[in-house]
């Protein structure tokens, strides 16, 4: 049964600017979230704070909200709907991400309710959710959607995120390691990039699911994996040589049939 961890002080700017967004009505809840509640923080982590909403909050109050800061960049919509500043006074570089209490709920059952699988980084938002750190939650809704993270992974999950990515990586005839070859054929370096990126994605996706785990998301992965209790043996030194490899040593596509040799063996062994 995974449960929400025991998280340590909250930065003084992160309460600070959830009990700001508490005064908006349509806010729900504020948690922190993201490298700050991470098992492997440093001294550059950034204060991640999602601010979950039942309906947008219009830009005027969310400048008033970054009002001081500097480098502020307010209203993007790269990856999800977010604001970005430089606390004045601590230096501090928050990010703000916006979600709809409906869309983060759909999120949650997709995975633990309906056991879909996603085509790399499956189980993030479950991961995202459980780890997180309520600052504000003005009727409980956070603390309740929290309650329904804490959970066993559920076995068709895991075989269903296995069963979408393993064959990904080598198999299938549109396998990224088939691609990857034919971009080295015509000499494409970019392509071969975003190939070895997304079956990077896959794999972990693997395993993390056949340690039935959910997914911490892409940073720090290699700290993450090696706490995993199954793993290839050479996990590590084989996904540090296909990245080395990237850069041109020639034996790129030699390194990345070690990778996926050790994960299917290691899902082999589950079968």
């Amino acid at each position: 049964m995974f449960s929400a961890p025991n998280i340590g002080s909250v930065p003084a700017v992160a309460e600070r600017v959830a009990w700001e967004f508490a005064s908006l009505p349509q806010v729900v809840a504020v948690a922190l979230a993201g490298s700050q509640t991470s098992e492997f923080p440093d001294g550059d982590s950034d204060v991640d704070l999602y601010v979950y909403v039942t309906e947008d909050i219009p830009l005027a109050a969310r400048k008033e909200i970054a009002a001081g800061a500097t480098e502020a960049e307010i209203g993007n919509a790269t990856w999800e709907p977010g604001d970005e500043w430089v606390d004045g006074d601590t230096g501090t570089r928050v990010d703000i991400m916006y979600r709809h209490v409906g869309w983060i709920e759909e999120q949650i059952d997709r995975v633990l309710v309906r056991h879909e699988a996603s085509v790399g980084y499956s189980t993030c938002f479950w991961y995202n959710v459980l780890h997180a750190r309520a600052l504000f939650d003005r009727a409980g809704w956070f603390a309740a959607l929290q309650s329904k993270t804490e959970m066993e992974y559920p076995a068709e999950l895991k075989r269903n995120v296995v069963a979408k990515n393993l064959r990904l990586l080598r198999s299938s005839q549109s396998s990224y390691l088939h691609q990857i070859e034919l971009a080295l054929k015509r000499n494409d370096p970019v392509s071969v990039n975003h190939r070895v990126g997304a079956l990077l994605a896959s794999y972990f996706d693997v395993l993390f699911a056949v340690n039935e785990l959910p997914h911490p998301g892409e940073k720090r992965l290699l700290s993450h994996a090696a706490r995993c209790a199954k793993k290839p043996l050479e996990m590590e030194s084989q996904v540090r040589a296909v990245v080395e490899s990237v850069a041109g040593t020639g034996q790129l596509v030699l390194r990345l049939n070690e990778l996926v040799d050790g994960i299917e063996e290691l899902v082999q062994g589950e079968a």
